[in-house]
């Protein structure tokens, strides 16, 4: 398997050892906090335009304006808080887990004021003002936990098969916390499922405060020797390193490709199908949970063909499953559930492979417990930018098309299908084709500047 290594870069061989290391426990006390982490972040990008477009009639380009504002906002800031979050893993383990704390109270009341907002009334500006203040407040608190989050299993080290462990872990208990965020607000509402969110955090507080302390001592001798070193491994920016620049730039290829489907998945369900809304949940439960139980055969995989050539596979099946979309039409509902059990088997490897791939490249550049979390602000940043784009660009140029929501109008509903279909398959295709360019072809002497 071709690396994501320059001509002076040698990658650490994984071990036998350091993924056996990773028990069950010890990856469920960590990967635990990814559950509400997920669970909060589905609604905000699947649920909430649609629920402010039917509820309160905010106009899409409204909508979309307003997501990719702040979503620029926030990921604008993520490298920033990457260096904060570095600093706070300096001093000790405790601080760590306040901080986290303090995130988690902000990012549940940024929900509670998202999805339970006041009566506005005949006061549409108050409304939106609302809303951009809520989306802010989520935006930083998700951002600063996640960050605190993914830095510390990238601390870990261990290689890429350990690291995939610890990434298949958070991004594992994610999809289950996705999994209910899709289903529970239809059947339960927006105040029981923030009730339930709260629950969820703390929860995953607890959990992952028995990983911390476990390594209060290993981190407070890295700590000393970070104490002593200058200040500048955290202010000087991970963009620096050209494989880091590559490895973006093909994430945000593949993640945009997959950001528009799931922006435009209620509208195509309700629209494009024509189903009842029971099917919404059923459709959005066997995308995530084919992610979720095919995440140990990705596992196996990865540990047979390495993370590149794993993660080309997965594009592939991506691809193969949305080529389908275009053939659907109003009533094609069983159809669907299986393109919706493809697309979620190639979500696995979206999931495991990525993440493992940015934690490998960490090793890579000698940065483990030095800048960490800012290599993580700049992955969010690039993340959120994703989904960003795809509210941005997507929901804007569907109102232009003349697309609304309700609407029937074949011209209309055929623009929804090509974008929902055909423009993720034409982006992950040219993801494939970068992968296999940048990390599984061999790399030539001096082709790395």
């Amino acid at each position: 398997m071709g690396q994501i290594v320059s001509h002076h870069m040698t990658s650490p061989r994984p071990t036998a050892t350091d993924a056996s290391s990773i028990t069950a426990p010890k990856g469920f006390q960590y990967g635990l906090l990814g559950l509400p982490l997920a669970f909060v972040a589905l609604p905000v990008y699947v649920h909430l335009p649609n629920f402010y477009a039917q509820s309160f009639g905010v106009s899409l380009g409204i909508l979309g304006a307003i997501l990719l504002l702040t979503r620029c906002f926030d990921g604008l800031i993520d490298p920033w808080l990457g260096r904060q979050m570095d600093r706070v893993y300096e001093s000790s383990s405790r601080r760590v887990l306040w901080v986290a704390s303090a995130l988690a109270a902000l990012l549940a009341l940024g929900f509670a004021a998202l999805f339970l907002p006041p009566d506005w009334g005949g006061h549409p500006n108050g409304q939106l003002a609302w809303l951009v203040g809520a989306l802010l407040l989520s935006h930083l608190a998700y951002s600063g936990l996640g960050i605190l989050h993914q830095a510390w299993a990238a601390r870990q080290g261990g290689g890429e098969v350990a690291q995939s462990h610890w990434v298949t872990w958070r991004e594992g208990l994610g999809l289950l916390g996705v999994l209910m965020a899709s289903t529970l607000p239809t059947f339960i509402g927006w105040l029981n499922t923030t009730i339930l969110l709260i629950a969820l955090l703390l929860g995953g507080l607890w959990a992952w405060s028995f990983r911390l302390r476990t390594h209060q001592g290993r981190d407070a001798t890295a700590n000393t020797t970070a104490q002593k070193r200058n200040d500048s491994s955290t202010t000087r920016s991970p963009l620096r390193f050209p494989n880091f620049r590559r490895l973006l730039l093909l994430f945000l290829l593949n993640g945009f490709a997959s950001a528009i489907p799931a922006t435009l998945v209620l509208f195509f369900v309700q629209d494009g199908l024509q189903a009842s809304k029971q099917w919404e949940a059923i459709y959005l439960g066997v995308y995530f949970a084919a992610g979720a139980l095919s995440l140990p055969l990705w596992l196996r995989l990865i540990a047979r063909v390495g993370l590149a050539k794993t993660w080309r596979i997965g594009m592939l099946i991506a691809v193969a499953a949305f080529v389908g979309v275009l053939t659907l039409g109003p009533g094609d509902l069983s159809a669907f559930f299986v393109i919706c059990l493809a697309s979620g088997l190639a979500l696995g490897a979206d999931l495991a492979v990525p993440g493992a791939l940015l934690n490998r490249l960490i090793d890579e550049c000698g940065e483990r417990q030095k800048s960490d979390a800012a290599f993580v602000g700049w992955w969010n940043l690039v993340t959120k930018m994703n989904l960003a784009l795809a509210a941005g660009l997507s929901l804007p140029l569907l109102g232009w098309l003349g697309y609304t929501p309700g609407q029937q109008d074949p011209d209309a509903l055929w623009a929804l299908q090509i974008a929902y279909g055909a423009v993720p398959c034409t982006l992950k295709l040219l993801a494939a084709f970068a992968l296999s360019r940048w990390l599984i072809k061999p790399i030539k002497e001096g082709e790395i500047a």
